[in-house]
């Protein structure tokens, strides 16, 4: 990946920008799932069924194809195409993060897809974060209107991915392994985690996960933050950096986990000389109480904002993996020692955005949002600490 993708105003050092591009990398979906199926001893069968669902469905899928040349079909369901389609593969751009009539559709595609397929068949599926949206099934009584009330509440409510992904297994029938038991075939999914402990249930609310249905089905955690964080220490020790990873499962409220990093910096700048990266990775929520635009990751820098002030050569750094921060086209944001500053010279105040939820609006003026574009891979946050 482009380490310039990752470049603001405030964001503009050459070491930092390829910590956060070989963090991305390390987790490229393609290579990935390439060189999972390079290796791995596939049952017998005698045919070969491709089937992406997720932000990462298409690179997953491709890279499938590259290695099983020899598929019969594939159906690739994602919130972004690229249109290097595949012969003999249908592409369904599908509705995130709240499903759509286009999720009625992907899902009825999906079910339809599997059920033709036979014992002797093999289903692999490529499996992602945001499947939860982009495939819909109703159980009988349920509405979309329903599910998509649920959502939207649940997302405004600061409830975690696991809680929202429990009432969508209760509304959806092709959630809670009914992807999987709609198919006769055997099912082999390879899942790009996207959810803190990788909680096969909430990935995706969990298409393919049913213990009773014994080996026939059989899943894999083929990337997670966990892989992104390692790259991003290995890639700060070659720049120069003192680098460890604090921890892969950050959870809680995003401006209370800013806070909380903003003073760790501080506290860890005033103690030490030498450059540093301290590392994080999970997933924060926020509870929205004001009508402003932003996203988990762009709240948490906020966050940060007044607790940095005036503290010299430090950079916070929070990023939505995937690219996609909250209903933005920001992937996060940067902050440094001078971001109050220069915000109040704009006649702008960190704590009045934060109360209105509105750091899109705050960092756009300062030209510190993070815009990478859709980067093809999804493995929950990654914040840097960094001292320089």
């Amino acid at each position: 990946m482009d380490a310039n993708s990752f470049r603001t105003h405030t964001l503009q050092d050459k070491r930092v920008l390829g910590i956060l591009a070989a963090a991305l990398e390390a987790v490229e979906p393609g290579k990935i799932v390439r060189d999972f199926l390079t290796t791995a001893a596939l049952p017998p069968h005698k045919r070969i069924y491709l089937l992406g669902i997720g932000k990462a469905a298409e690179p997953m899928t491709l890279a499938a194809a590259d290695v099983l040349t020899h598929f019969t079909d594939a159906l690739i369901i994602t919130k972004h195409a690229s249109r290097a389609t595949l012969e003999r593969a249908a592409v369904i751009e599908s509705g995130h993060p709240v499903p759509d009539a286009r999720s009625l559709a992907a899902g009825r595609a999906a079910l339809e897809f599997v059920s033709r397929l036979n014992e002797d068949d093999l289903l692999i599926c490529l499996i992602s974060g945001g499947g939860s949206a982009l495939v819909a099934a109703p159980r009988d009584g349920v509405a979309l209107e329903d599910i998509q009330s649920a959502t939207s509440s649940l997302l405004a409510s600061g409830a975690t991915i696991h809680e929202i992904n429990i009432i969508r297994r209760q509304l959806d029938r092709i959630k809670g392994g009914g992807l999987a038991r709609a198919t006769k075939a055997q099912v082999i999914s390879l899942i790009l985690s996207d959810v803190i402990g990788n909680s096969l249930e909430t990935i995706a609310s969990g298409l393919t996960i049913d213990s009773s249905l014994g080996t026939r089905v059989q899943n894999f955690i083929v990337g997670d933050i966990r892989i992104a964080a390692q790259a991003a220490r290995k890639q700060a020790e070659a720049n120069g950096f003192h680098s460890e990873i604090l921890s892969t499962e950050i959870q809680g409220e995003a401006r209370v986990i800013g806070l909380q990093f903003a003073k760790e910096l501080r506290e860890e700048r005033g103690g030490k000389q030498q450059p540093f990266c301290l590392i994080a990775g999970g997933e924060t929520t926020v509870t929205i109480k004001g009508n402003g635009k932003g996203g988990r990751n762009q709240e948490l820098a906020l966050a940060a904002v007044d607790e940095l002030s005036g503290v010299e050569n430090v950079l916070l750094i929070s990023l939505a993996t995937d690219g996609d921060d909250g209903p933005t086209d920001a992937a996060g944001a940067a902050v440094n020692g001078e971001s109050r500053q220069r915000a109040e010279r704009l006649g702008m105040f960190a704590s009045a955005y934060l109360s209105r939820n509105d750091a899109y609006h705050f960092f756009e003026s300062l030209g510190d949002l993070i815009k990478t574009g859709y980067t093809g891979t999804n493995v929950n946050d990654l914040v840097l600490l960094i001292g320089l």
